[in-house]
């Protein structure tokens, strides 16, 4: 009976429109039913296809992060060889300027005494240093060799206790000594008297006496006149030119004196004082 009624609908559909009406009613009912069966495979689908998209982002946010972490840490590199480079150009102009034959050292360690301003250099007695030779840098001078090794040498900053400097004072000619303080950014002159005629502000510029340092190296800029009404000298204090805490490259210079001070003794630190014996 089935086979016979599914056989006369169809020769019905096919030769009349009368089941049109019919199928468009039981097609209201029946398509949610079709979406409703779709619908588990469509959400797998969708799903499916969202995780591996969430992936293949996580995969590309991870790789754009590690390669901006690296361009960062590139253009780091790129930005500390750029100072270096105009580290080392200033360096060399400042050398043509000089008018005198230097060499490049390059900074290997600080000695870290208190009070001891001793930096030592990746240049010694095989390129010609000597000990007493100037240091300098782009600002003014450093200080002068202390020590020189085959392979390195010691550095005595102009700051360092044991130090002093002939000076003069840029603006009217006055000599006098500049005289290390232990401190990395100050300077003392505690030989003039308390009627100099020295202000802040002046720059004081090598005098060339002593025949170590030749004249006209820029030293430091006075910052402190205070006259002491109770004692012959004033507090005079100055900041060095150099910038001695911020160096990596110094500039070690053949004076035209260089040939005198070959013979020249090294330079004797104070001995420490002898340390009495306990009476107990």
């Amino acid at each position: 009976m089935a086979l016979i009624a599914s056989i006369a609908l169809l020769v019905t559909e096919h030769k009349s429109p009368r089941l049109d009406a019919l199928r468009s009613s039981l097609s209201v009912l029946v398509d949610p039913v079709k979406y409703l069966v779709d619908t588990p495979i469509v959400a797998l689908k969708n799903a499916k296809e969202s995780v591996s998209a969430y992936s293949v982002l996580k995969e590309e946010n991870k790789k754009l992060r590690e390669d901006q972490f690296i361009t960062k840490s590139r253009l780091l590199k790129f930005d500390a060889l750029e100072k270096e480079n105009i580290h080392l150009r200033a360096l060399l102009e400042n050398s043509f300027k000089l008018g005198e034959q230097v060499l490049i050292a390059e900074l290997l360690s600080i000695k870290m005494v208190p009070y001891e301003h001793i930096v030592v250099v990746n240049k010694g007695t095989r390129f010609g240093v000597h000990p007493q030779q100037p240091v300098l840098d782009t600002n003014g001078v450093v200080g002068q060799v202390f020590r020189a090794l085959p392979f390195s040498s010691e550095i005595m900053l102009i700051t360092d206790l044991n130090h002093a400097i002939p000076v003069q004072v840029n603006r009217n000619g006055l000599l006098t000594i500049a005289v290390g303080s232990g401190q990395i950014n100050r300077l003392n002159l505690p030989f003039l008297p308390n009627n100099a005629d020295i202000r802040p502000g002046d720059l004081l510029i090598t005098s060339g006496l002593g025949g170590i340092f030749p004249p006209g190296y820029p030293v430091g800029i006075v910052d402190n006149f205070t006259p002491e009404s109770t004692k012959p000298f004033p507090t005079i204090t100055a900041t060095p030119k150099a910038m001695l805490d911020r160096n990596r490259e110094l500039m070690i210079v053949w004076s035209k004196s260089s040939p005198v001070l070959l013979n020249a003794p090294p330079i004797q630190k104070s001995p420490p004082a002898p340390v009495k014996p306990s009476n107990e």
